[in-house]
């Protein structure tokens, strides 16, 4: 309804009024403002309950009138459509019975409803709920509903408040005939009289609401209404070419229901219905191209549909006419073929009036067509077209070539791409592999037809009727695009001598068309990056060719196109070309420049192809292009002038041919130049850049002078001179800025004439206005096209110059540059067009960085060119000027530079504000972008706040259109690029007028534009736009409840401000606030409207919104309906519809698996109930959701869609693995099972179509499905098998996955469980399916998991077969499995892979038969020849370097297994036929297969890892690698060969090692010398060594030194890089180097070499943390221990001989001692120490075992250089005295430090107890008997028995305790004398209480101890007798005061109790051991022995007790009781 102006106004005024109020408040103090602020929200809350409160009285049965009475009027639409909601959802469940009392009231609430003009969805909502009310309940009111429609509809009148009255009414009828159908009666009839005579004067949205209620009432009623079937016919006429779009798809959809009711559409009315869509296609939409191309596909599928009728022709009752016959195939396809043709004018006329002058179709009917093919085919079917391809493939290719179809160039571009799309959206996704084989095979036979043909015409001289060429163009690129995807299984169909592909494609190479020639080069790049193998012989082959044909210019051109494709090529491929064919090409390249000028004929064409080669070989990179760099820099000088006068001396002299010419191999030059800046930036130095900087300036020179050449020779030289300037502009576009700088003024001269169409007279614009805009302007731009499926053929209906037009033969580079992954065929723009986009591109780098004036002088010459323009001109001027400023504002913006003075500022502002008001939508667009980037670029808030006020006033004072819609885009503009915080103080104006824009009723554009801004706005302010949350989404839910359903882009906007205002809201979504509350269920109520709507972006946006909405509160998503609807959009609709749906349940995944997937579940159920008949059915099987997401990834074709797949099932798959393992693994076993037979005869296809008619009756069984589903291709089998891997990694931890008796214990205890080992069979078989099929990457992946399946389950126990392994009734599927892989013909990393898995398989242990291990050892053997292999190699050197690493790491890793097996011990040869032992013959097995091949094995690992160490030198050392190579490398290829090595090295180098251990050091003297390794002679591996006479000793140092050196470098890597692996096969090989005697005598031989060696094991224990590095650590240092021990033995032996003559034997003697280290002086040097060396690393160790032992952990390391004390060394006589004075001084130096030391550096007391205690007691006596050394010593002991710290005070017993117990008296008397009466003390205080902890009863138990130990050095029997028994007399009452009596024993503490028992013993120990003294002692205290007996005897009593209660316990075990069996009766002493 149009909004009057002064309304408006008054809109404005109150947004401006509210800006007023605002800013007053906060002009107020802060204690007012704070508490108006409080006041607002406070007010806002009780608002938000009360509507919180009322909205939930929405939900019942009826409609609750009194609430809706008392919400306000504007939220009155929200409460009926939430009433609605919520009855749509009960009445679905509900039965009769329970709506049976309130039935009546219920109908007329709802058709009370009609007359309250609801908006578009609450109608549909409301009609919805009649006819599910009626469907389910009574039906009595049924037709007086059904008259008060009609009612409504004869009402006159026609004002708009009536007109949604009406339309509510149309749709009840509609929805009521849908869902009732037949139940309605006759009544149809005159609700079609009503609807069609209310079409006369209807509105559009009327008509659009008529036409889909007929089309409801057609469906619900079928054939019984076909009374009135024409009638709606004749309507629908009319509407398919009403102006409005929406009519258009409303009838559209009308007539294609009426199809299957209405068959005379289809027979007698079948041309006038489709001369009606053709006329409907032109001037149409978007969407009115869909809609009717459905109905035309299928309209003609329908005549294919029709079984034949089983009675000739009658007259049809009633019709007055017979029965059309059945129409034909070959004229349902005329059909199509003559819209195609000729369009909608003179439908079906024979073909002499064709003539090739006739007007050309218009675009739109031609691509509305083209979807019209495509339904064609997909209605009738999968299997339909299997049947008839070869009619189909003709058909359309015929299309192509019709001379009907294009008479300008850019017309027949349009129509290939129209073919193209057809055959990819058939051939291409809607048949399997297999048929895909016989499709290729016709595209071939259509081939060579067409070449036939062109060939006799040429023979002939004649010109072809028809452009064959097109045809031969468009079944090319075809037939390129089904071979890329069929990937390497497409080998046999190449190497099929029946179809001869290759010969075909290539025979096209030569042929007069340049497209065709392309189209074929293309072709064959296709099959080479399908099939790697081919590239090498395909290159070869042309380039014989193109020598054996340099005489024709079309064999050039084809060839070398060929060429170049193929070198593309290259680097897609996964193994390469040989190094020496780019070199190889590059002559040919030189030589055809060089002869260029031989042939005037030919100098053209050689120019060209030189040129296209040599750009070609960049792209090989720069290990290619290094050595031929000089070569090209100097063609590129000669290329152009040197100098100013050579240049004018050109232009002197020359025709019109020679700058052609000249220009041509110019621009080639730049091409290539372009090409290696593009491909090998290493190669770019500073350096080279100045060097190509000469010919480079040199062309900017020419280009700005060659104006007099064009007007002296021509203006078809400009094609050339463009292409000069586009190759220009590409090069320095890759340069460096700053290599510019001396160009700017002639090169922004260049630009500026190039955009502003200086010297064009064409009106070309730029193709990249679209691109430069924000993604988010898609919606305004209507570039969300390019989401869409039909974007390669919609692309042509774009408004910019020659959109969609590109080819291959507008830019011949494109055939070797890189593609755009998202097209299958590369499409470059016309020249025009392209040069103007690569000036537009380069202006924008070149911007940035030119002074201000020329910056000012730029701007002021655009604004001058857009005011002289006029027309198309000036618009076209101003799309090119605007790229222009857009491109330099964003290289600005990257650069972060300023952009000028004010005069600059304000000459760019001028001209961004002058095209805001521009009449066209993109321009006005990218004049918004533009200011926001100047703002962004400028930040100034001044300018910022200057431009949003014009912005303001302009938008107050406006009213038309243009200004509105620019100016809001510009608001949203500028706060999207300076962000909330630079525009805070604008954001309230800006929010309020674009808040009234939304609501201008009367403009949708307008909405549009406002929205959009609105939402940018709300995306950029962030937690500063919160305030405005409520009011925008009160406006986004009324738009969304009155906009009509027509303007979709509203609706999209409003879902876009939705998604902005969650995010801004975000996690406080999850709150219960009431103000949250009622948003919130405002987004799920706007969500609900978006998801219901008809247009697919919206139904996108929404479910991006309840993503989101997931996201923050995922509690309030209601899955049980949001998944059902993903799950419908999955199968069908746009991209951007199925791109949204996988993303939300990409995300749904993440988080809630099993509920999306039991919602997904119940779908199916759902629509065979009948649920859901307005949506397709989802093809849901028991595999569920998973299922449906692995059958899109064989039909989706985008990169992004298949990713999200791929996350999407990976989740569930972690989710759901352990609960469905089985369904999981059925899943994957289904894709991967799946046989694909690509060897079928070509006639497969045609073989059914030609069957006998006869034999139909006597097939049994169903009829095969139309539309069978597509067996699972390649990618999709690899990502099975990829997830089969990954389910086996989550397991990977779960033992009972890998043992089958947990498994089945498991199973037994829940039989739900399920474990991968049941499954191993199923396992097994999918690894072998996938690793023997023909698709490369599957066999890689097969191998992949045939490896994982070894490792995991290669353990796994038979239980039913003790001494059996599970996987050993599998040995023959693996051997099967890997056989193929070493095959002649398999790829170099196919065998590498399988390499890998074979040494898996035989160093698992389960062949342990020698029969069994020959199957797989054989596979190995065969490898072997391809060590010596010389012959002409298919691959890149690299590649080989792959294959033969991966060999020799195999056998290596064999070898390995084999020797720990049998103990390292050498393997001695066996007979073949030597009887095989079961288990423990298996390593003898393997010994004797690896000792024929030992001998080879070990020279070539040698040789390997000399390699290894000639790689790992560092880059400044690179020119001392050899010049040849390694033995397995070139030096061409090092970097590429580098990772192969990284991989292969340890286990070579282990392998290495234990072959020299194992006889290699000892046998050099016995080895061949027959094997020669390339660049191994200095190993002593090679004949060259034996010639040389090397000395055995020189060949095992080098050989020592080698493996040494790896180890050292490995091990030494400053980073820690290497992973613990390697580390530990590197010491495991130095375990092994150094255990043979003869590397033991060379270490020692050399003391650095044993330091370093123990320096880096010092280093290993310092970083790695791993107990197996630790102990290989110190494995090796015991063997340096042991070979440095041999080593002095040796010296010992050697001085021995020469002190003692010779008729002597040998004695000790003194001068042996002072050999070793050290010498006679003793000097230890660190660094150069093997002891020093030694002892370091050990202690290393102990200190990272015993933290404690490290001194510095308590301070720094330098305060205690010295304090350890040497006490072991020096007790020969020689050295006694210095050794006691050193010792004296330690001892010193220690007491010192438990006095005068600081705090700091102060050591705690029990350390310094514990070294003053190593002292007493290992020192010599002399040295603590020192008085001056003893009594301080004496002194602290005494100071720490006294320290409150028991800790302390428990180490000084226990330490005292050993000094009492020396065996010197004079060392141990005075500490006995001075601690002894303290100990008893001590003892005798803490008798009489219990001990309060668990370290008091220890310490107290040590000072027992010490008195014991007195007592024994006491004895009686060594000492005098009145000594011991004193101490006895001490000890013993001590021991008795401890004990308990009967009373207390029982109730004591628990560690009184343990004190008691120990006190007992000890009595028990001592009674026996001195009787005499202890009888002595009792008899003599009367006390001490009753307490004795007392606690004897309740110790017994105790233990008794104690017994007795666990005999009551008869159930637990019957453990021995603890007692005390005293060995001496205490009886007698009385």
């Amino acid at each position: 309804m149009p909004v009057p102006w002064t309304r408006w106004r008054s809109n404005v005024t109150q947004a401006a009024q509210k800006v007023a109020r605002d800013t007053e408040a906060w002009l107020r103090p802060e204690g007012v403002a704070r508490r108006a602020e409080q006041e607002r929200r406070e007010a806002e809350e009780a608002e938000a309950a009360k509507t919180v409160k009322m909205m939930e009285l929405s939900h019942s049965l009826l409609l609750n009138e009194a609430a809706l009475k008392q919400i306000p009027e504007g939220k009155r639409s929200v409460f009926v459509f939430e009433w609605l909601r919520f009855l749509d959802k009960v009445l679905v469940a509900a039965q009769k019975t329970d709506i049976k009392e309130c039935h009546k009231k219920l109908v007329e609430q709802l058709t009370q409803q009609l007359s309250e003009a609801p908006g578009p969805p609450t109608r549909k909502l409301l009609a919805r709920c009649l006819a599910t009310l009626f469907s389910i309940g009574d039906t009595f009111l049924l037709f007086d509903t059904v008259n008060k429609c009609n009612d409504i509809l004869r009402n006159k009148d026609d004002s708009p408040s009536y007109l949604a009255t009406k339309l509510a009414a149309v749709s009840c009828i509609g929805a009521m005939y849908s869902k009732l159908g037949r139940m309605m009666g006759r009544s149809y009839e005159e609700t079609v009289q009503i609807l069609t005579k209310s079409m006369r004067s209807a509105e559009s949205l009327m008509r659009c609401e008529v036409m889909r209620t007929l089309e409801r009432l057609c469906a619900g009623m079928d054939s019984a209404a076909a009374s009135v079937h024409k009638d709606i016919y004749k309507v629908a006429r009319h509407c398919m070419t009403d102006r409005v779009m929406a009519v258009r798809c409303a009838a559209a959809a009308c007539l294609q229901e009426m199809i299957a009711h209405a068959p005379f559409l289809y027979t007698a009315e079948l041309e006038s219905v489709a001369t009606l869509c053709f006329r409907a296609f032109d001037g149409s939409s978007y969407e009115v191209r869909c809609a009717v191309a459905r109905l035309l596909g299928t309209l003609v599928a329908q005549t294919q549909l029709t079984p034949p009728p089983p009675h000739p022709a009658k007259d049809v009752k009633g019709s007055g006419r017979p029965s059309a016959r059945l129409t034909s195939l070959d004229e349902a396809l005329a059909i199509l073929m003559t819209g195609f043709l000729r369009g909608g004018s003179g439908f079906l006329k024979g073909t002499g009036d064709m003539i090739k002058g006739a007007p050309a179709v218009s675009r739109e009917v031609r691509v509305g067509i083209t979807h019209s093919y495509v339904v064609f085919v997909d209605t009738l079917g999968g299997l339909w077209l299997e049947r008839h391809l070869p009619t189909l493939i003709g058909h359309i290719l015929e299309l192509a070539a019709s001379p009907r179809a294009a008479v300008t160039h850019v017309d027949s571009v349009y129509v290939r791409k129209c073919v193209l799309y057809i055959l990819h959206s058939t051939l291409g996704r809607m048949l399997g592999e297999k048929t895909q084989f016989a499709a290729c095979k016709e595209l071939v036979s259509v081939v060579n037809k067409q070449v036939n043909i062109d060939a006799t015409a040429e023979a002939a001289r004649e010109s072809p009727e028809h452009n064959s060429h097109q045809a031969i163009v468009c079944a090319l690129q075809q037939l390129g695009s089904l071979v890329q995807g069929l990937g390497t299984a497409a080998s046999n169909l190449i190497s099929d001598n029946a179809v001869n592909l290759l010969d075909a494609v290539v025979s096209v190479l030569i042929h007069p068309s340049q497209a065709a020639r392309f189209a074929a080069a293309w072709c064959l790049r296709c099959i080479c990056i399908a099939v790697p193998s081919q590239l090498t012989p395909l290159i070869d082959r042309c380039t014989e060719r193109l020598d054996s044909l340099r005489n024709s210019p079309e064999a050039i051109s084809g060839y070398t196109a060929a060429l170049g494709a193929l070198l593309g090529a290259v680097h897609l491929s996964p193994l390469g070309v040989p190094h020496c064919k780019g070199k190889v090409i590059f002559n040919v390249a030189e030589d055809l420049l060089r002869s260029a000028s031989q042939n005037s004929r030919l100098s053209l064409p050689r120019t060209q192809a030189g040129w296209l080669l040599i750009g070609a070989v960049s792209t090989l990179g720069h290990p290619v292009v290094r050595g031929l760099l000089p070569r090209m820099l100097l063609l590129w000088r000669n290329a152009f002038p040197r100098s100013a006068k050579e240049l004018d001396s050109e232009k002197a002299r020359g025709d019109a041919f020679t700058w052609q010419v000249t220009l041509e191999g110019r621009a080639g030059a730049l091409a290539a130049m372009h090409s290696l800046l593009q491909h090998c930036p290493e190669l770019v130095t500073e350096d080279q850049i100045r060097r190509l900087l000469v010919p480079l300036e040199a062309a900017i020179t020419m280009l700005t002078s060659l104006s007099t050449v064009i007007k002296s020779y021509g203006q078809h030289l400009k094609a050339a001179m463009a292409m000069v300037r586009l190759r220009l502009y590409e090069t320095l576009s890759l340069l460096p800025a700053s290599a510019l700088e001396g160009t700017h003024t002639q090169l922004l001269r260049l630009l500026v004439s190039e955009f502003t169409l200086t010297d064009n007279p064409a009106n070309t614009t730029t193709s990249l206005l679209r691109l430069l805009c924000h993604a988010d302007e898609s919606v305004i731009l209507g570039s969300w096209l390019e989401d869409t499926d039909q974007r390669s053929v919609e692309d042509q209906l774009q408004t910019n110059s020659a959109s969609g037009s590109g080819a291959l033969e507008h830019d011949p580079t494109c055939l070797y540059r890189a593609r755009d992954q998202s097209r299958s065929v590369p499409g470059p723009l016309p020249l025009g067009v392209a040069v103007i986009d690569q000036s537009v591109i380069l202006f924008g780098l070149v911007f940035p960085r030119v002074a201000n004036k020329h910056r000012l002088q730029m701007l002021d010459h655009f604004a001058e060119c857009i005011k002289q323009a006029k027309g198309i001109r000036q618009e076209a001027i101003q799309t090119n000027i605007f790229s222009a400023v857009l491109s330099g504002l964003r290289g600005l913006a990257e650069a972060k530079a300023t952009f000028g003075d004010d005069n600059v500022k304000n000459s760019a502002t001028n001209l961004i504000l002058s095209a805001l008001t521009n009449s066209n939508p993109t321009l006005r667009c990218a004049a918004g972008e533009a200011l926001g980037r100047m703002a962004q670029v400028v930040g100034d808030p001044r300018y910022i706040a200057e431009m949003a006020q014009k912005s303001f006033d302009r938008l107050k004072s406006a009213r038309d259109v243009i200004s509105r819609t620019g100016h809001s885009l510009a608001l949203g503009c500028l706060h999207r690029y300076v962000g909330s915080m630079g525009s805070s103080q604008h954001l309230n104006t800006s929010v309020s007028i674009l808040l009234a824009l939304g609501q201008d009723m009367a403009s949708p554009v307008v909405q549009v534009w406002a929205l959009h801004a609105l939402a940018l706005i709300a995306e950029s302010g962030g937690p500063m736009f919160r305030a405005y949350v409520e009011p925008t989404l009160a406006l986004a839910l009324r738009l969304l409840l009155e906009v009509p359903a027509a303007h979709a882009d509203v609706h999209q906007c409003v879902g876009m401000c939705l998604s902005a205002l969650i995010t801004t809201v975000g996690p406080e979504l999850q709150g219960n606030s009431n103000s949250i509350i009622a948003a919130r269920s405002s987004l799920l109520c706007a969500s609900a409207v978006m998801l219901d709507h008809s247009d697919a972006m919206v139904r996108a946006e929404a479910m991006a919104c309840l993503q989101q909405l997931h996201m923050f509160a995922p509690r309030h998503v209601n899955l049980s309906t949001l998944v059902p609807t993903l799950c419908m959009s999955l199968c069908g609709g746009q991209l951007s519809l199925r791109r949204a749906a996988v993303s939300c349940l990409r995300q749904l995944a993440q988080r809630e698996a099993h509920q999306v997937c039991q919602h997904a579940a119940s779908l199916a159920a759902g629509a065979a109930a009948g649920a859901l008949q307005e949506t397709p059915a989802v093809p849901m099987t028991d595999t569920g959701l998973p299922g449906v997401l692995f059958s899109l990834l064989d039909t989706e074709t985008d990169e992004r869609l298949i990713s999200d797949i791929h996350d999407t099932l990976n989740s569930m798959m972690l989710a759901l693995v352990d609960d469905n393992l089985a369904l999981w693994l059925r899943l994957c076993k289904d894709v991967l099972t799946t046989s694909v037979d690509t060897s079928t005869d070509s006639d497969v296809a045609a073989g059914e179509e030609e069957g006998d008619d006869d034999m139909e009756q006597f097939r049994t069984g169903e009829e095969p499905d139309s539309h069978p589903a597509i067996p699972p291709r390649w990618p999709t089998r690899v990502f099975a098998a990829e997830m089969v891997r990954k389910m086996l990694l989550t397991c990977e931890g779960n033992r009972t996955h890998f043992d089958l008796a947990l498994a089945k214990e498991a199973r037994a205890a829940n039989p739900q469980s399920d474990w991968f080992i049941l499954h191993l069979s199923d396992l097994v078989r999918v690894a072998f399916m996938a690793a023997t099929s023909d698709s490369d990457p599957l066999r890689l992946a097969g191998l992949d998991t045939l490896h994982q399946l070894i490792d995991l389950f290669s353990a796994a126990p038979d239980p039913e077969f003790p001494g059996h392994l599970l996987l050993e009734m599998y040995q023959a599927q693996v051997s099967a499995a890997l056989r193929p892989a070493f095959a002649a013909d398999t790829p170099c990393h196919v065998t590498a892979r399988a390499c890998h898995v074979c040494s898996a398989w035989i160093g698992s242990g389960v062949a342990r038969d020698l029969a069994d291990l020959r199957r797989v050892h054989q596979l190995l053997v065969s490898s072997l020849a391809k060590l010596k292999w010389r012959g002409t190699h298919v691959y890149n050197e690299s590649a080989m370097t792959l294959e033969k690493l991966a060999i020799l790491k195999a056998w290596a890793e064999v070898y390995i297994v084999a020797m720990s097996e049998s103990g390292s011990r050498p393997p001695s040869p066996a007979p073949d036929d030597e009887p095989s032992e079961p288990a423990d013959g298996c390593s003898e097995h393997l010994l004797t297969l690896v000792q024929p091949e030992l001998a080879n094995l070990a020279k070539h690992w040698l040789a390997a890892l000399k390699d290894q160490a000639l790689l790992s030198l560092p880059p400044e050392f690179g020119s001392q690698l050899p010049h040849d190579g390694g033995a397995f490398y070139t030096n061409d290829t090092v970097e590429a060969a580098r990772p192969y090595y990284r991989t292969s090295w340890p286990a070579v180098l282990h392998a290495a090692a234990i072959w020299l251990h194992a006889g290699g050091f000892e046998n050099v003297h016995t080895e061949k010398v027959g094997i020669d390794v390339q660049g191994s002679t200095n190993l002593g591996i090679g004949p060259t060594n034996a010639a040389s006479g090397r000395s055995p000793d020189d060949i095992n140092t080098d050989r020592f030194h080698l493996l040494f050196g790896i180890c050292m470098e490995a091990l030494c890597n400053p980073r820690s890089s290497e992973p613990v692996p390697v580390v530990v096969t590197c010491l495991r090989a130095l375990c092994r180097l150094v255990s043979s005697p003869w590397p033991r005598r060379l270490l020692s031989a050399s003391p650095a070499l044993t330091v370093e060696l123990l320096n880096v094991q010092h280093r290993l224990l310092l970083t790695r943390e791993s107990a197996l590095v630790h102990l290989l650590v110190m494995r090796v240092v015991r063997r340096v221990v042991t070979a440095a021990q041999e080593s002095l033995d040796a010296a010992k032996r050697r001085r021995l001989k020469d002190l003692m003559p010779a008729n002597q034997e040998p004695q000790e003697h003194k001068e042996l001692d002072l050999l070793g280290e050290g010498g006679a002086a003793g000097d230890i040097v660190a660094g150069h120490s093997v002891v020093f060396a030694l002892l370091e690393v050990c202690l290393c160790l102990l200190t990272k075992l015993v933290p404690s032992l490290n001194p510095a952990t308590q301070a720094s390391s330098s305060s205690r250089a010295g304090r350890a004390p040497v006490l072991r060394y020096g007790r020969d006589e020689r050295v006694a005295k210095e050794w006691c004075q050193l010792l004296e001084s330690a001892l010193a130096k220690v007491i010192d430090m438990t006095r005068t030391c600081s705090e700091a550096m102060r050591l705690d007391e029990v350390t310094m107890l514990l070294a003053m205690g190593v002292f007493v007691l290992h020192a010599p006596p002399s040295v603590v008997r020192i008085p001056a050394l003893q009594y301080p010593c004496v002194n602290e002991y005494t100071t720490c028995l006294q320290a409150d710290s028991i800790q302390v005070r428990f180490h000084c017993v226990r330490t005292v305790r050993s000094i009492f117990a020396h065996a010197d008296r004079a060392v141990s008397t005075p500490y006995i004398q001075a601690l002894a009466p303290r100990l008893l003390q001590q003892l005798h205080v803490s008798a009489g209480a219990a001990p309060p902890s668990e370290l008091e009863l220890q310490l107290q138990l040590e000072q027992l101890g010490c008195l014991e130990t007195l007592v024994t050095v006491c004895d009686p029997a060594n000492r005098p007798e009145i000594e011991g028994v004193q101490v006895l007399g001490l000890y013993v009452p001590v021991l008795i005061r401890f004990l308990l009596d009967s009373e207390s024993l029982p109730a004591a503490p628990s560690l009184s109790q343990t004190r008691h028992e120990h006190c007992l013993n000890k009595l028990n120990t001592i009674g026996p051991q001195y009787p005499q003294e202890f009888k002595t002692l009792l008899s003599g205290s009367a006390p001490l022995r009753q307490r004795l007996e007392q606690a004897v005897a309740a110790s017994q009593r105790l233990k008794a007790s104690q017994a007795r209660q666990a005999q009551a316990k008869p159930a637990a075990p019957q453990a021995p009781a603890a007692t005390i069996k005293l060995s001496m009766d205490f009886s007698n002493f009385t």
